[in-house]
């Protein structure tokens, strides 16, 4: 099955098996061609701990990129903003 790496950080390592900080908090997504809005939903994320940092493969990205097998979702919670996200335009 092709699936989607997603890597959570801060308080939101306490939707993945494993939130022990000195390690990562990866969970393995089915990739169907999802958007990381459905991605958030169907891992039951409170979109009010979700912070504006969400990167696919490194680039800054908003919640209506389509996800594709073999990309790397990375989300930040809330309270761990990028400081200078008004240079970056996220990929849609």
């Amino acid at each position: 099955m092709k699936q989607i790496e997603l890597h959570l950080y801060g308080k939101l390592r306490r939707y993945a098996p494993n939130s022990d900080p000195r390690e990562d908090s990866i969970l393995l997504v089915a990739a169907d061609c999802k958007t990381i809005a459905q991605v958030v939903e169907q891992i039951r994320i409170n979109r009010k701990d979700l912070g504006a940092n969400i990167f696919v493969n490194g680039e800054y990205s908003d919640l209506k990129r389509v996800l594709h097998a073999g990309d790397r979702l990375a989300l930040f919670p809330d309270d761990m903003q990028l400081l200078y996200k008004w240079y970056f335009v996220p990929r849609k």
